[in-house]
């Protein structure tokens, strides 16, 4: 079992150390971006990629809070469960999250879509009416990036095809955007 366990942590430092950190900085600048301009962050996905987004949302608009800056705007459409199956149901699973988005996104706004083999519909799907919205669209993902890949306009796709694995690196990825984000916040000056 040991061994076992030692070398699951050797793969996943090894990948880890795949992701170009460019990329990482240019999914940071995009959210700096709707940061400068007040507008909202949009994360959503799928199992793993809804638990996620809802720990990388509640970094975001928590864990940037910094006395007399103003705040990030950000939400999971991942939490909303009524909502959901409601859509879900009602239409189809694939509008799950591209039906809560037609309520709310805005030109400017940024949408993340978390999916692990990057085809999933209805991140697919959210990822195409945000574009048609004026949003800037990421894709954090895997395997090849899927058909997420040719739709976002910035993707970090991850160089594995293991989907625990994958997983376990789009929070990495995620706590070191949020860390970049709150150092940027917390370096503003203070706000009157």
């Amino acid at each position: 079992m040991l061994d076992r366990i030692k070398t699951y942590l050797d793969e996943i430092s090894a990948l880890v150390m795949k992701v170009p950190p460019a990329e990482i900085g240019r999914v940071t600048d995009v959210i700096l971006g709707a940061y400068s301009r007040n507008r909202m962050v949009f994360v959503f996905g799928n199992g793993g990629g809804s638990a996620t987004s809802a720990h990388f949302v509640c970094d975001l608009a928590k864990g940037t809070a910094c006395p007399g800056r103003r705040r990030l705007r950000a939400l999971s459409l991942a939490e909303n469960v009524p909502l959901l199956t409601a859509w879900a149901n009602d239409t189809d699973y694939t509008n799950t999250f591209g039906e809560q988005l037609r309520n709310l996104v805005q030109p400017g706004d940024v949408v993340i879509g978390l999916s692990g083999s990057g085809r999933s519909p209805n991140v697919v799907n959210a990822l195409k009416l945000a574009n048609e919205a004026g949003a800037a669209t990421v894709l954090f993902s895997g395997f090849d990036g899927g058909d997420a890949a040719k739709v976002a306009g910035e993707s970090i796709v991850v160089p594995s095809n293991d989907m625990q694995q994958i997983e376990d690196v789009h929070l990495i990825l995620a706590h070191i955007v949020f860390r970049c984000v709150r150092d940027y916040i917390s370096s503003q000056p203070e706000e009157r």
